[in-house]
């Protein structure tokens, strides 16, 4: 079943879902860094969307039960995760308005494959699949290996978005309690690819000719062969007329964009790898060390980030009062279940074999018991289904939390 095909997500296979296979546990586990509820769970905001887009915001919970019993009451289609509030969420109309704000929220990313649909040729808009996936893919690669590297991050969580997208979730301490003005700094950091669909050049990272900054110039390193992969092979970007005069609207010579845009018209069986062939045989041509040479050499690496560096929606990343759709929700246009993914695989990662709502059922169906048959009720029934692996994986990224939640404890207790 393709992504774009719609899967009987009914009322009916949510609330079977919420009761049986949805890890409130480990949810609550991750976003409360410890085993006993603390303010980061019981002054968290929840957002529920129920049927006919009814949306129901700053809800909150003091408990895993109390958290499990209001979803399946309300059975949304889906729900949201906040930040963590001076009081608690559900006080905030009997609360002064400057006394309700927003304290603690894990630093969030989202990429969403509508934003390559001007360098992606094999799906358009909603549409995802394998091939076009390895933009993801390269994305979170570099974004992993950058956040870690320069901002010194280690609990990242990546969670596939059920339809066309990741997102990435950073519970830090440091990252939990950035202000809004430094989630704009660091986006104002990592944003490479900016301006509209209109806009051509939508890299502009360097002063002239100078070199990238150093951070840029690590990323370039892995997109390099990831360029001549995806976009090259692969997607074959520059293979239509509209492809190649992309291109040229990105070589600062007219008069060598002038030369390839006669070659290419004359000969339109030029593969994309033939077209990169000849700017690089044009560049050649010029003198060595010359200021053209050097604005040519300085336009191919901007090229290959703007087909290939990550595109990040940078709104969703500035402000802690944002809201972003909790792990393991199902995705009501494909059924599909939002996974935790694990950075390392994400080149075998595919979309398209996510496991859904239905699958997931009829998995629990093959095992089910005399226990089961009696309506018994069920907290990890997930563990007997393909979901298994990516509660695992949530859970260990929780273990980890916790774990450095006990040693700052300890090192505060021996520090008197």
């Amino acid at each position: 079943m393709s992504t774009e095909e719609v899967e009987g997500v009914t009322p009916e296979v949510m609330l079977a879902f919420y009761r049986r296979l949805y890890p409130f546990k480990s949810i609550v586990n991750w976003i409360n860094h410890e085993h006993t509820p603390t303010k980061l769970f019981t002054h968290r905001e929840f957002a529920l969307t129920l049927e006919r887009d009814v949306y129901l915001r700053y809800q909150c919970f003091e408990t895993v039960e109390e958290f499990k019993k209001k979803v399946c009451s309300l059975n949304p289609t889906r729900f949201e995760i906040g930040p963590v509030y001076s009081v608690k969420p559900k006080d905030k109309k009997s609360a002064r308005q400057q006394a309700f704000t927003p304290l603690q929220r894990e630093l969030v990313f989202d990429i969403d494959m509508t934003d390559y649909d001007t360098v992606r040729t094999c799906c358009k808009e909603a549409g995802i699949c394998k091939r076009c996936w390895a933009f993801i893919a390269a994305a979170v690669r570099v974004l992993d290996s950058s956040i870690r590297d320069q901002f010194g991050y280690k609990h990242l969580l990546w969670v596939y978005s059920g339809r066309r997208g990741i997102h990435l979730w950073i519970s830090d301490k440091e990252a939990m309690e950035l202000t809004d003005e430094q989630r704009k700094a660091i986006v104002g950091w990592i944003a490479v690819i900016q301006g509209g669909k209109d806009m051509h050049k939508k890299v502009n990272v360097r002063q002239g000719t100078k070199p990238l900054p150093p951070s840029l110039q690590m990323a370039l390193e892995p997109l390099v062969p990831c360029f001549g992969d995806l976009i090259l092979a692969d997607q074959d970007c520059f293979k239509s007329d509209d492809g190649w005069e992309d291109l040229l609207h990105l070589i600062p010579d007219k008069n060598i964009a002038e030369i390839l845009r006669r070659k290419w018209n004359k000969d339109d069986g030029r593969s994309s790898e033939d077209k990169w062939d000849d700017l690089k045989s044009e560049i050649k041509k010029t003198d060595k060390g010359s200021p053209t040479r050097v604005s040519l050499q300085a336009a191919m690496e901007d090229i290959i980030l703007q087909y290939t560096y990550p595109r990040i929606d940078a709104e969703v990343s500035k402000h802690r009062n944002h809201l972003l759709k909790a792990p393991f929700c199902v995705h009501p246009k494909t059924g599909r279940v939002c996974v935790p993914v694990d950075p390392q695989l994400i080149d075998d990662f595919d979309p398209e074999k996510v496991p859904t709502v239905g699958q997931l059922l009829k998995e629990l169906d093959k095992v089910v018991t005399t226990q089961d048959m009696e309506g018994a009720e069920h907290h990890s029934d997930w563990e007997k289904t393909s979901l298994k692996p990516h509660v695992d994986m949530l859970d260990r990224h929780a273990m980890a939390l916790m774990d450095q939640v006990r040693r700052s404890k300890r090192a505060a207790d021996l520090s008197w």
